[in-house]
């Protein structure tokens, strides 16, 4: 069956060729959370991006799989995003990487602390951090290069189809900085054939996005 992005909580996960690397999503708990499997294909070494809740379900893809999970990352603090994180922790042994600012409000310790500029190595595949600050502090989103001609990018709850994450649940958050952040730091680096992974729902392209940018900042949301 072709990829086109769409799970929903209950379904088999959705997996891609990448070239490098086979990506896998799966969608759980009734905020339909995306949870990510990078794995590659070189070494079968993978990296669980948001292990969200339905430790049982995840795992069931890893397993699918066939690779081992290495490490996990965690694209921000917020409770749906983290419910499962000590069950895969505990039964996958992996290390455990997210944003610097997010890292004390995780319910595991975080091994590494990542800040924007920084590479996760998942065996041969590299993927860069990007830091987008305002949804949370320490929110970050992950990207790396196939060889289907396509840039890989796992926004979190950062970036969406239709707009960029919540800003109006705390006092910590800010639209403005992460309207700034998605503009000049995803929109600023990368073209319009990257596919996005977000963290709820449909994948998108920055493509079908960049028309809407101006609309977004004027709308405040």
């Amino acid at each position: 069956m072709m990829y086109d992005g769409h799970v929903t909580p209950g379904d088999a996960p959705a997996t891609r060729d990448a070239g490098p690397a086979r990506i896998s999503k799966l969608s759980v708990s009734d905020m339909h959370n995306n949870v990510y499997l990078v794995t590659d294909a070189a070494s079968g070494e993978a990296l669980l991006i948001d292990a969200a809740d339905d430790w049982p379900a995840i795992a069931a893809m890893v397993e699918a799989d066939g690779g081992r999970v290495t490490q996990i990352v965690t694209t921000h603090r917020h409770w749906d995003h983290v419910r499962a994180l000590p069950d895969a922790v505990g039964a996958t042994g992996a290390r455990t990487l997210a944003g610097a600012d997010d890292a004390d409000e995780l319910p595991v310790a975080v091994d590494q602390r990542l800040a924007d500029g920084d590479t996760v190595r998942v065996g041969d595949l590299t993927l860069d951090v990007i830091a987008l600050r305002g949804h949370t502090p320490g929110s970050v989103a992950l990207s790396f290069r196939g060889d289907d001609g396509h840039t890989h990018l796992f926004t979190g709850d950062s970036l969406f189809p239709g707009g960029v994450g919540a800003t109006n649940h705390a006092d910590y958050q800010s639209f403005p900085q992460l309207i700034d952040d998605v503009e000049e730091r995803v929109f600023g680096r990368y073209d319009d054939d990257t596919w996005v992974y977000p963290g709820h729902g449909d994948d998108t392209t920055l493509g079908a996005e960049r028309p809407q940018l101006a609309e977004w900042r004027s709308r405040g949301w």
